[in-house]
């Protein structure tokens, strides 16, 4: 059965930070690039961060650039999401989610990943509140 179980999250004032964790089980986790996806109220889908297979490769959105970093241990099949400096506009739900990628044979096509049945897999989400 597979499982992607988010944890971490919390309440903190701007100017804090938080790390996220997501724990993956049933699925070959090395094979998945893993992302970060938020949702805040009222809104849609915004995708965060991902990180490819190895860990090599991340990539982020504009507005959390240089603020957030994303990791992984394929040890432990966790992957991570630090946040540091946090504004009152990353209040979210916060859901780590695997793949996003169409292929066919050796050639992958990204998928727009606004929304959770973009990915293959994904959590239940973990609530992050920053408010003064």
């Amino acid at each position: 059965q597979v499982q992607l179980e988010e944890s971490g999250g919390g309440s903190v004032q701007p100017g804090g930070s938080l790390r996220l964790s997501c724990a993956a089980s049933g699925f070959i986790f090395t094979d998945y690039p893993m992302n970060w996806v938020r949702q805040a109220p009222g809104k849609g889908l915004e995708w965060v961060s991902e990180i490819n297979t190895n860990g090599g490769s991340t990539y982020y959105a504009r507005t959390v650039s240089g603020r957030f970093t994303i990791s992984r241990d394929n040890a432990k099949n966790t992957v991570y999401l630090q946040m540091n400096d946090l504004k009152l506009e990353d209040t979210a739900v916060y859901y780590c989610a695997a793949g996003g990628y169409y292929c066919s044979g050796y050639v992958c096509h990204l998928k727009p990943k606004g929304n959770l049945s973009d990915f293959d897999y994904w959590g239940q989400g973990t609530q992050v509140s920053v408010s003064s």
